[in-house]
């Protein structure tokens, strides 16, 4: 079922059109990443649809219906979060809550089950300013979960973490994905790869690509030869472009790549032309394109 969809999304900060007219859905219980390199889009995507942000042309459906509002379905945690340093982690916990409505018995009540949740009930009387960076972040998903949103919203939660910190919060957001469904934004593919569902690739303001993570794989691998040399391999550009078999070449110096139509079929061809043009090789792999080769040329 289609929890969220987006169409013809756009935003214009004076002559920058920041996010170009973009589309997408996301079914209820996913866990999606929205990839791309820095300044490609997400951060204001993001905040459109938290609604930090006016979209200055498009649409926004939950389930269907137009959403005016979205707030009370969506947790939002932002890149840089801000908290009151001198408030404990339980506090700053029931201000959010009662900020959402909540009873000050519940309120409390709520605090204490997210910070269980998320493995921080034993620091929840200390003050935050003595918090480490990824019990921030722990903290920051707290705020975010402690209302059940049904989308929950996070912009680059692990770009600032330590490798330990990472594969904390990593971890923590594959197994949230079983209860709400969790929009990331990252510019790390192997962060996508590892807990995501789908993929929703933007590059300069605009998706160049999306859908389930496995259908994007299979879809998009290509047999490929990859090369390295001892000596720059662009003199023989044009002679590999000839080669039966080969029908692109990217990289440049001494490394490079050829998508082929079959690796079998180009394997003997290639290693002669090498012996004959006497190229000293570091290396020659044969294999197939992988999901970061796909991410590379669509930034490029």
């Amino acid at each position: 079922m289609k929890l969220l969809e987006v169409e013809g999304l756009k935003k214009v900060f004076g002559s920058v059109e920041a996010v170009r007219g973009i589309s997408f859905s996301i079914e209820a219980g996913r866990c999606v990443a929205l990839l791309g390199p820095n300044g490609a889009g997400k951060t204001t995507t993001l905040k459109m649809l938290a609604g930090l942000l006016v979209p200055t042309a498009g649409m926004i459906r939950l389930e269907g219906s137009p959403v005016h509002d979205i707030r009370p379905n969506i947790g939002y945690l932002p890149q840089n979060p801000g908290f009151h340093g001198w408030m404990t982690g339980k506090e700053f916990l029931i201000y959010v809550a009662r900020l959402a409505g909540f009873s000050k018995a519940r309120a409390k009540a709520k605090s204490d089950d997210v910070l269980e949740q998320l493995g921080l009930q034993s620091a929840a009387e200390r003050p935050i300013r003595g918090y480490s960076g990824g019990m921030k972040q722990r903290l920051g998903i707290c705020q975010a979960l402690i209302h059940r949103p049904r989308i929950l919203i996070l912009d680059e939660p692990v770009s600032a973490l330590d490798p330990v910190g990472r594969r904390d919060i990593l971890t923590l957001l594959s197994n949230l994905s079983g209860e709400t469904t969790v929009l990331y934004s990252t510019h790390v593919l192997h962060d996508a790869q590892e807990i995501s569902n789908d993929i929703i690739l933007l590059v300069n303001g605009s998706v160049v690509l999306s859908g389930d993570l496995e259908e994007v794989r299979r879809s998009h691998t290509q047999p490929q030869v990859d090369i390295t040399a001892y000596v720059s391999l662009e003199p023989y550009y044009r002679a590999l472009s000839r080669l039966p078999g080969v029908e692109d070449i990217r990289g440049r110096g001494g490394s490079m790549s050829l998508v082929v139509s079959d690796v079998s079929q180009i394997r003997t061809t290639l290693l002669q032309f090498f012996v004959d043009e006497n190229v000293p090789l570091e290396r020659l792999e044969f294999g197939y394109s992988t999901l970061e080769d796909l991410f590379m040329e669509a930034v490029q």
